[in-house]
C-alpha cells in the first residue's frame, strides 16, 4: 500500500509503534515521507510501522527535526521562511516555516525584538516544533546550537560571529545585531555555510 507525506496511517499504542519514515502526532502514526507501507510483527508481539521511501520523493519536516531555513519576511511578532533541508537532506521543494516570537530564545522572551534578532536573506538552522496553519511549520531557535548560521553584510560579504548576539562584516567592520547559532568549529560546517552563502548570492 503507497502513502503520501502527512498521511495518518494509525493510532499509536502499545502494540503499534512508529519505525522509520514516519511519525506520531496526537496520538496517531503519520507517514512523513511518500512510499510503501511494511508493517513488521516483532518478536515481542508489537507491530512496527513503517514506510520507505520510494525514488524521486521528497521528505516533509516532523516535530523534533532539525531544518535549514532562510528569512524571507519579518515583523515585531514573527518571522517568515522557507525550509531548504531537513536534517541533511536538501527538499526538492520548499516548505514554509514561521519562527514566532516567543519562539527564538529560552529567556527573556518578552525582550525579544525580531529585527535585531534575524534579516531577510539569513540562513538559519531551527528546530520544528509543531504543524502550524496552511501547511506552515512552527519552528524553534531556542536552543545554543540554533539561530543564524549565515548572514551576509548590505555589501553581500559573509559575516563573522563575534559573540552570540552579534555577527560583524570583515571588511567594514560593522557589526549587526543577531541570534547566533553555536556551531563547532568543522570541515563540514565551512562547506555547508559556503554553498549556503552562494545560495544566497545567487538568489
Amino acid at each position: 500500500m503507497l502513502c503520501i507525506p502527512g498521511q495518518r496511517l494509525c493510532a499509536s499504542s502499545e502494540r503499534f509503534v512508529a519505525g522509520k519514515g514516519t511519525y506520531v502526532q496526537h496520538g496517531y502514526i503519520y507517514s512523513s515521507l511518500s512510499g510503501s507501507i511494511n508493517i513488521h510483527r516483532q518478536q515481542d508481539k508489537k507491530t512496527l510501522v513503517e514506510v520507505q521511501r520510494c525514488a524521486g520523493t521528497n521528505i516533509i519536516p516532523t516535530p523534533g527535526s532539525v531544518v535549514t531555513v532562510k528569512i524571507i519576511s519579518i515583523n515585531p511578532r514573527f518571522c517568515k521562511c522557507s525550509i531548504l533541508a531537513i536534517e541533511d537532506s536538501p527538499v526538492w521543494e520548499p516548505f514554509r516555516g514561521v519562527i514566532r516570537k516567543e519562539d527564538v530564545r529560552a529567556f527573556e522572551k518578552d525582550k525579544v525584538e525580531m529585527s535585531k534578532t534575524f534579516r531577510i536573506g539569513d540562513i538559519v538552522l531551527a528546530r520544528v516544533v509543531s504543524i502550524g496553519d496552511a501547511m506552515s511549520y512552527f519552528l524553534t531557535t531556542a536552543e545554543n546550537e540554533l539561530g543564524v548560521v549565515v548572514a551576509l553584510s548590505d555589501a553581500g560579504i559573509p559575516m563573522t560571529p563575534v559573540s552570540w548576539t552579534e555577527v560583524q562584516c570583515p571588511v567594514s567592520y560593522i557589526k549587526q545585531p543577531r541570534k547566533v547559532a553555536r556551531l563547532a568549529a568543522s570541515a563540514t560546517t565551512a562547506h555547508a555555510s559556503s554553498r549556503c552563502t552562494n545560495e544566497m548570492q545567487m538568489t
